[in-house]
């Protein structure tokens, strides 16, 4: 079986997958396979925090034209898995250079599995995209292709206690994932100061009461199966052996009134109003807990939704963190480098993460009262032995990075649809930078440092991908640069 997840949370799911007593493991890139019977596929469903789909492939084969892929799906078999009263579709992921469009392949399975049971029972089985009673998920990399049952059908992060939600919501299957990251498991309170539709308290209340998120889920795609076990499901839905009391709390609180509502009204229909409380609070209000606490939250980023001043935001929360968290760890997910910045704090841990097509950092600060070089001298660290093993593999991170254009202090300033940067970057930067270029030889020759305008020109982005503008510099990490090259990441890293 294959388990689909995010980029970044391989490590955590293969971790799931070995404590439901799965075999055979093996890591890939957004996906972990593994052996396992029946009940285990069932289970995987029901019970995984951090799984998007459980497919279940039923032939590997290469390809190197449409029509091979037609032929190596008319080998099989179908009528062992649909007869022509059962609806079907094919879903297509393809990462090939001979075949470009997903959807043409998928057209091919159909085409194969309809002329196939044409020919066996001179009718055809009929095709229904939404909610079929099997759903085929075929994956090409190159030529090598495997063609799977999706057991799950709807993407597992729709548990079903979301009832509304406000713009950008977390993925739930993103959130939990975060959350174990940062190895909470409620031994403490969990706080999150900008909660926006409850999705981080109620993932970690779940992890903290030990509840398998599918028992809000009304179907899976495994129920519609011709060998589907009912007895089986009900055994493993009925089983709250995993279920434990959990002696600590959860606060979410956002700004927003709108969000406080929804958040409340989702916690509602999740049962969970003893394990969490939802408030209206500004974070600029966040006072020290009066409990041992950890903090998860998630900002905005300054791409779907922002703030009227976004580096201020970043800011504040650097502040509050360090004036009024002491004592207690937080983790922060972001996107941008500059918002980072703000935080002005040492993180002891970077993990990178997608959110969505974004390419995000988790981040862990320890907090501690006085100075870092004070807390320093003193012996004490931010970093556990582990945490500066992880930092120290550069593989976790790319090698090189390509940089945006920096946030305005105002964001109206910024081009908000991509169609305007591209002509911005195209057109207008080459006589934006023609201009830097002459002012810049002007005030050198009055002799004002050239790295002011270095600073002042730099555009750099934390997210990764516009590798071909042309004008952009490539991230070299064996530079011996300030910030970036080998003095950067010393003993303190």
């Amino acid at each position: 079986m294959i388990a689909k997840t995010f980029q970044g949370l391989e490590t955590v799911l293969a971790t799931e997958l070995i404590d439901l007593g799965a075999n055979n493991i093996q890591i890939g890139r957004r996906m972990v396979s593994f052996t396992g019977d029946k009940e285990l596929l069932y289970r995987a469903n029901f019970q995984l925090r951090t799984a998007i789909k459980i497919l279940k492939p039923i032939k590997h084969f290469r390809a190197t034209s449409a029509d091979e892929v037609y032929s190596a799906v008319q080998e099989i078999d179908w009528t062992q898995y649909l007869t022509n009263e059962t609806t079907f579709a094919v879903d297509s992921v393809v990462f090939s250079t001979e075949f470009r469009h997903s959807k043409f392949v998928a057209y091919k399975v159909k085409d194969a599995i309809v002329d196939q049971m044409r020919e066996k029972t001179g009718e055809r089985p009929n095709i229904r995209v939404t909610n079929p009673d099997l759903q085929l998920h075929i994956h090409i990399a190159e030529y090598d292709c495997t063609l799977s049952l999706d057991s799950s059908g709807e993407s597992l992060h729709r548990r079903g206690y979301r009832q509304e939600s406000v713009e950008a919501p977390l993925n739930e299957v993103l959130a939990a994932g975060i959350i174990m990251l940062t190895g909470w498991k409620g031994q403490c309170d969990l706080i999150d100061p900008m909660c926006g539709s409850g999705t981080i308290p109620i993932e970690a209340a779940l992890i903290a009461r030990g509840i398998a998120p599918g028992v809000y889920r009304k179907e899976y795609a495994f129920e519609k199966w011709s060998d589907f076990d009912q007895e089986l499901f009900d055994r493993i839905y009925e089983d709250d052996s995993n279920e434990h009391p959990f002696e600590h709390h959860i606060y979410g609180y956002d700004i927003n009134h709108n969000a406080v509502t929804i958040a409340t009204t989702n916690v509602k229909a999740a049962g969970l109003s003893k394990e969490i409380s939802i408030a209206q609070q500004d974070f600029a209000d966040f006072t020290q807990p009066a409990e041992k606490s950890v903090i998860i939250t998630n900002p905005p980023y300054g791409e779907r939704i922002s703030a009227p001043d976004l580096l201020g935001l970043y800011k504040m929360i650097g502040n509050k963190l360090k004036h009024e968290f002491t004592g207690n760890e937080a983790w922060v997910l972001s996107y941008r480098e500059e918002c980072f910045d703000q935080i002005g704090l040492k993180p002891s841990l970077r993990t990178p993460l997608f959110n969505g097509s974004l390419e995000c950092e988790l981040r862990k600060y320890q907090m501690f009262s006085g100075k870092f070089n004070e807390m320093r001298a003193e012996g004490g660290d931010i970093k556990t032995a582990q945490e500066r093993r992880m930092m120290a593999d550069r593989k976790r991170f790319k090698q090189h990075r390509d940089f945006k254009d920096k946030l305005e202090d105002d964001p109206r300033d910024r081009f908000r649809r991509k169609e305007d940067r591209e002509d911005f970057r195209r057109e207008d930067r080459r006589e934006f930078k023609r201009s830097n270029r002459e002012d810049d030889h002007r005030n050198f020759k009055r002799g004002v440092d050239r790295k002011d305008f270095k600073q002042d020109g730099d555009r750099r982005d934390f997210k990764r991908g516009d590798s071909k503008r042309s004008d952009s510099k490539s991230f070299n990490r064996n530079k011996g640069n300030n910030k970036y090259g080998k003095k950067h990441f010393n003993d303190e890293d």
